[in-house]
């Protein structure tokens, strides 16, 4: 049962973390570009889809940790050292994606629309807003980055597994 609740853990976390760190690092490219009317026709879009992707592979990413707890629980790690500070980063990742990227990006997606109807000053904070959120959005990358290594080195771990 262990193998299979580990499976279903790295599984949820690629296929619910992955496209979220792909997706949020996209969007403030391409709010800019839209904004300064470069994605035009069929990429005009796009910001506000990549927007969506965030919100909903957010929600399905909760089965990461639900996942990763019970496995850890089923292993007898929940107390070394590796998986607390795990625990605590996905925490910290999970908070800035809810609490700043994805309002971030809400209001980016609005001033956007300003722009594209002719609010020229809207430009600026547009640029400003993108570079912000790039930034916010590669911590939250990085973090995740961590907690991967974090969880195949596992140092201290006596597990084998």
């Amino acid at each position: 049962m262990t193998k299979l609740m580990l499976s279903v853990h790295v599984l949820a976390a690629i296929l619910a973390i992955g496209p979220v760190a792909v997706a949020a690092s996209m969007f403030p490219r391409l709010a800019r570009e839209r904004a300064a009317g470069g994605a035009g026709g069929r990429g005009a879009g796009l910001p506000r889809f990549l927007h969506r992707i965030c919100r909903v592979y957010t929600i399905v990413g909760i089965a990461v940790p639900a996942f990763g707890a019970a496995t850890a629980a089923q292993l007898g790690v929940l107390g070394d050292a590796w998986l607390i500070v795990s625990m605590i980063l996905t925490a910290v990742a999970a908070a800035i994606l809810t609490l700043v990227i994805l309002p971030g990006q809400r209001r980016l997606l609005t001033v956007v629309s300003a722009t594209v109807t002719g609010a020229e000053s809207a430009a600026a904070e547009v640029r400003s807003a993108a570079a912000r959120l790039a930034a916010l959005t590669g911590v939250f990358n990085l973090i995740w980055a961590v907690v991967v290594v974090l969880m195949i080195v596992r140092p201290g771990s006596t597990t084998g597994v």
